[in-house]
């Protein structure tokens, strides 16, 4: 008599291909994530926001001679800029101090939230100054994209203007 082995079960099979596909979505998964971690943390870093960064950023987009007339504009009124932003953080502090501030007194932060929109309102109003100053020595050309420039990327969905 003769011991008969029965034939390798399929289930092999079946587990190493729930395993790889298991696997491939594990680091699918971890990718993403590291993706979006990077673009949160990484890139928001190497881009910081002040109206000298802001300018260039504006100025790449325009003709070269129309880039000039708002670097220069920027320039002759940098002074006032500088100062308005420097108003504008100490009335940020403020208002922080105020919400922070043990007892906490409502007025004394509305007092603040009303010089911070003050102070935000005039630092607009000196970057506006540089708009119009340069955009009075601008060709329609450079107005045009001075116009259409957005800082953000655009995805290809936006109308036509």
């Amino acid at each position: 008599m003769s011991v008969v082995t029965p034939p390798p079960a399929r289930a092999g099979r079946w587990s190493r291909w729930i395993l790889f596909i298991s696997l491939a979505l594990n680091l699918f998964f971890i990718g993403a994530w590291a993706a979006f971690a990077w673009r949160h943390y990484a890139w928001e870093r190497h881009r910081p926001w002040n109206p000298a960064t802001r300018i260039e950023r504006l100025a790449a987009a325009l003709p070269a001679g129309d880039a000039d007339k708002l670097r220069s504009e920027f320039a002759a009124r940098q002074g006032n800029i500088e100062a308005a932003i420097t108003t504008y953080r100490q009335a940020q502090q403020r208002m922080r101090e105020a919400l922070r501030a043990e007892p906490f007194n409502a007025d004394a932060l509305r007092a603040a939230m009303a010089e911070s929109r003050t102070a935000r309102g005039k630092l607009d109003e000196a970057l506006q100054d540089v708009f119009a100053s340069a955009g009075a020595a601008m060709t329609p050309e450079g107005r045009r994209s001075l116009a259409d420039w957005t800082p953000y990327r655009r995805s290809g969905n936006e109308k036509s203007r």
